[in-house]
């Protein structure tokens, strides 16, 4: 429909934006990257949640304009993988334990034991799993 209406395929109009693996180390390096990306200009800052991050990829604050067509373009994405995977999912885990006030700390159990079974996600598998979960955005590793 709308490219009847302008002449244009709906990926012709993709905004594209781009993440550098090799700026992400951490969890707290990886929410640096996304607000570099997708909160320039805003005057808040994306907190380190997965929560926040599924929020803001739904639009209407941030870069993205609600449902838009977005293409991310994640360079050096090996490294992020590397970066948020096995240990770092298991030190952001355990330190969620050390909060049975704030968190589920028998469900984080079961998924740090899943982790060490090798059947749990880490941290890099769940951000994919949350962009996936979004049909407007294109994630192309390179």
């Amino acid at each position: 429909m709308l490219q009847a209406v302008t002449g244009m395929s709906l990926w012709a109009m993709t905004k594209t934006l781009s993440i550098i693996g090799q700026n992400i180390q951490d969890i707290l390096s990886f929410y640096a990257e996304i607000n570099r990306v997708f909160m320039a200009g805003a005057e808040f800052r994306l907190g380190d949640s997965l929560d926040a991050l599924n929020d803001m990829l739904y639009g209407g604050y941030g870069t993205i304009n609600g449902r838009e067509p977005v293409r991310i373009v994640w360079h050096d994405i090996d490294a992020s993988r590397s970066a948020l995977g096995m240990e770092t999912t298991r030190a952001f885990l355990a330190e969620k334990l050390q909060r049975p006030d704030l968190f589920n700390v028998a469900l984080i159990g079961e998924q740090l034991d899943a982790l060490e079974r090798g059947t749990g996600q880490t941290y890099f598998e769940i951000i994919l799993e949350i962009i996936a979960d979004h049909p407007n955005i294109e994630l192309v590793a390179a």
